[in-house]
């Protein structure tokens, strides 16, 4: 992408539309700029989890998915653009994986909680599903259904953000793990 922003007021999109990465516009409520919004979203709920003192670690991973959301973004935003790789869902599932090895397993439902990171990854993996379902709604068939098509390069995009919220969930666990804290516990007679 060589284009560049010089100008952020434009006013192109004063009559209700915007700009797509081709030249195209289309409507500001249209589905795939709710997507491109959802994930912009969720980008900026990463970064404020990164505001958080965090290990190195955990904050090279979410520097790394930081990176990667730009790519779902624009690989939304340029129709026929492919941006989202295989081996970017592949250092997901790594970082799953290692994470998830030092957790123990879960006996309940876990709570959004603990320490604040913890929260804020919380909060994060729940934008990321709603992001996910916003670029699902895109690659729906004619009958409702998710298109078959297992190489049309916008199904990276829906595995990308799965494994991404499972990553924010592992992730939660493992700061307030971090931080001497305990997954807070569903509690099934609570009220």
């Amino acid at each position: 992408m060589a284009t560049r922003l010089t100008i952020i007021t434009t006013r192109g999109g004063d009559s209700g539309d915007t700009g797509l990465g081709d030249g195209s516009r289309i409507r500001k409520d249209a589905p795939r700029v709710a997507a491109m919004g959802d994930v912009d979203e969720l980008n900026s709920a990463v970064g404020l989890l990164r505001a958080e003192s965090l290990p190195a670690e955990v904050d090279a991973i979410l520097r790394r998915v930081q990176n990667d959301l730009f790519d779902v973004g624009a690989q939304l935003c340029i129709p026929g653009h492919t941006a989202v790789a295989e081996k970017q869902i592949v250092a997901l599932e790594k970082a799953l994986a290692l994470y998830n090895a030092e957790l123990g397993p879960l006996k309940e439902f876990i709570l959004p909680g603990g320490t604040r990171s913890a929260a804020l990854a919380h909060m994060a993996r729940t934008i990321c599903r709603r992001a996910e379902r916003s670029v699902v709604s895109l690659l729906v068939d004619a009958t409702g259904d998710l298109t078959k098509d297992q190489d049309r390069p916008d199904r990276l995009l829906v595995q990308y953000l799965n494994r991404l919220s499972d990553l924010l969930f592992v992730l939660a666990r493992a700061l307030n793990k971090a931080a001497g804290r305990s997954d807070v516990l569903w509690e099934r007679e609570a009220h």
